[in-house]
């Protein structure tokens, strides 16, 4: 079968995992109580260091988890093929806990604690980044509006809006995470160059 429409294992597990945690905390009599405890409650009595990890497998509704695990499924699967599996895993990790540690440092600073985070896109937001870097040229074809663009102008342009909306406070998103996790990707892949472990 063509690589192309297979699904590697790290990418198909986290989407399994993601999918399951929904699906828990929506129809589950428990559901709530994995909430308080796994989402990331930070500056609340309900606070534990291992939610920078088990926030990521959290997510608020339906459009949430579909529109992060399509892009998961999307950029992770070319870039699980080419970083390999356990490195692939190690910078979905580091995104998205990083991307958690950005949002906690900006609300501390602009005083917006306590702050609730669930979600796996900052974590996401990392792989487009990636996908960026390394395949710069490739062109995505954006759903709304439906037009094609070079891979390299839409994580730029998308990372200046995400900062943009993050700065102004607009709505109930998480825009520094989103940043975040874009910034340690960033950072991460260029690590792995410098030591010769990755080529791009």
């Amino acid at each position: 079968m063509n690589r192309y429409f297979q699904t590697p294992p790290v990418v198909k597990n986290l989407i399994i995992i993601n999918v399951l945690v929904y699906m828990a905390t929506a129809l589950l009599p428990v559901g709530d109580t994995i909430m308080q405890y796994c989402a990331l409650s930070l500056g609340t009595p309900y606070f534990h260091t291992y939610q920078f990890i088990t926030y990521m497998f959290l997510h608020a509704n339906f459009e949430h988890i579909f529109f992060n695990m399509f892009a998961l499924w999307m950029f992770g699967r070319t870039l699980e093929y080419e970083l390999g599996s356990q490195r692939f895993l190690t910078f979905y990790m580091v995104c998205g806990v990083g991307a958690a540690l950005i949002q906690y440092l900006t609300a501390l600073a602009f005083g917006e604690l306590p702050l609730l985070l669930v979600g796996a896109s900052g974590a996401v937001m990392g792989l487009l980044l990636a996908f960026g870097v390394m395949h710069p040229n490739a062109v995505i074809m954006l759903l709304i509006p439906p037009i094609p663009m070079k891979a390299k102008w839409f994580v730029i342009i998308y990372a200046v809006i995400e900062l943009f909306l993050g700065w102004k406070g607009v709505g109930n998103v998480a825009h520094f995470a989103h940043v975040g996790g874009m910034l340690w990707g960033f950072l991460l892949l260029h690590w792995w160059k410098r030591r010769g472990t990755i080529r791009f």
